[in-house]
């Protein structure tokens, strides 16, 4: 079945035609007439698998054009990369049809968002859920309009705290809505808000079947410290066939230290996401690295969740993912569209390895001779490494060893002071 056979809009499908996408995915076939037919669904779906235009396609083609000023629609996610990738694709999609699509989300100023909101009027609000509320709180900006509600990547949502402000943004809409969510698993938290907010909803998963997993190799060097993997990141990244890579990491702080190791070397094209660069910074990287302009990017798991990059050949693992839905995150990057793809786990003896990773057909390959072994453990490292290997203190009331030593010293001392 294709785009046409589906009975997308017609509108729509000139502008898929013109960006080459001709065959929905598994989650946008099974979603789109129950979306269009007005019913509150929730789709289960591994990354990767087309979720965004499962509910971006619908909701477009129900929508027509309106000079009422307030939005009749609302899309939350988690980031604001992922706001602005949605807000592009819903743009590009909707190329032949004139509907208004802002996104709003934290860390600019709120004014300055509501007058861009209030400038022409809006009917498609896609943004955070933070400001959001904040925005629907004003007053300024009526949200008493809403007949269609996407909760994207809700798994994510939660995971970063938002179930308050989620909670508060579904308490003030009109409970006259249509409401679609999305998200790679299905939780006890996830459900609960479902029994709570939606009415009568039906559920569609699609199965891991389809996963990239199966379509990419995976590779595991075993490496005894970060500064040994930045060594063999540096060798392997030598090699033309690393022509996309992302590199992921633990947190903001190995991020940069990662970046200015690799940089430090004269490697350029490495870019580093994460979320204490500055706004701009970050969407200039998002941008180059699709382009192509940036080979390597270094992210962390949450900045870089949901982002849709295309012709990623290579996910490596400088930090061992914390669980298997990051896992899933991050291998989601490459093997996509029945393309091929590598993954890379470098893990060391202080790491713990997950129980998911047994289940993954790894092939443990050697480091290659003369790669520089490094010694020199960070921080986080060497906490790790005396959990790994506490200190024995020597028993006192046992007697022996040298803290007998140091105590009857200590007595002979005394006897003189007195």
């Amino acid at each position: 079945m294709n785009f046409q056979e589906l009975r997308v809009n017609k509108f729509l499908l000139k502008a898929l035609d013109e960006l080459e996408y001709v065959y929905p995915t598994p989650i946008q076939r099974k979603t789109f007439r129950r979306i269009s037919a007005g019913k509150d669904v929730v789709g289960i779906a591994p990354t990767g698998t087309g979720k965004t235009f499962a509910y971006l396609l619908p909701l477009l083609g129900m929508l027509e054009f309106s000079k009422e000023k307030h939005p009749r629609a609302l899309i939350v996610l988690p980031t604001r990369e992922l706001v602005l990738q949605v807000k592009d694709e819903a743009v590009k999609i909707c190329k032949y049809k004139n509907l208004r699509i802002k996104e709003v989300y934290g860390g600019t100023n709120i004014k300055t968002q509501i007058e861009y909101l209030n400038d022409g009027g809006v009917d498609i609000i896609i943004g955070t859920p933070g400001r959001i509320f904040d925005i629907a709180v004003t007053g300024i900006v009526r949200f008493s309009n809403i007949k269609k509600l996407v909760i994207d990547e809700v798994d994510e949502l939660l995971s970063l705290g938002f179930r308050p402000q989620l909670e508060q943004i579904l308490d003030i809409l009109p409970q006259k809505r249509q409401n679609l969510m999305f998200s790679s698993t299905l939780d006890q938290e996830i459900e609960e808000l479902i029994n709570k907010y939606f009415l009568e909803p039906e559920i569609i998963r699609i199965e891991d079947e389809n996963l990239p997993i199966e379509r990419i190799k995976h590779l595991l060097y075993e490496v005894p410290n970060i500064n040994t993997k930045i060594e063999l990141l540096k060798f392997l990244l030598s090699r033309n066939e690393f022509s996309k890579t992302l590199i992921f990491v633990s947190g903001k702080k190995l991020a940069d230290y990662t970046y200015d190791k690799l940089t430090e070397e004269g490697l350029d094209n490495i870019g580093v996401l994460h979320s204490n660069k500055a706004q701009n910074n970050r969407f200039n990287t998002i941008k180059l690295f699709e382009k192509g302009k940036i080979k390597v990017l270094i992210a962390t798991d949450i900045v870089s969740r949901g982002l849709d990059f295309k012709e990623v050949s290579h996910v490596i693992h400088l930090s061992v993912p914390e669980s298997y839905n990051d896992f899933i995150h991050r291998v989601g990057r490459t093997g996509r569209a029945g393309a091929g793809g590598t993954e890379i786990l470098m893990i060391s003896s202080l790491e713990k390895q997950p129980e998911f990773i047994i289940d993954i057909p790894f092939e443990k390959i050697e480091i290659p001779e003369g790669l520089t072994i490094s010694t020199f453990l960070l921080e986080d490292e060497k906490q790790l490494n005396q959990k790994k290997n506490p200190v024995k203190v020597p028993d006192i009331k046992k007697g022996g060893g040298s803290f007998h030593e140091v105590g009857l010293k200590k007595q002979r001392i005394n006897k003189r002071k007195k």
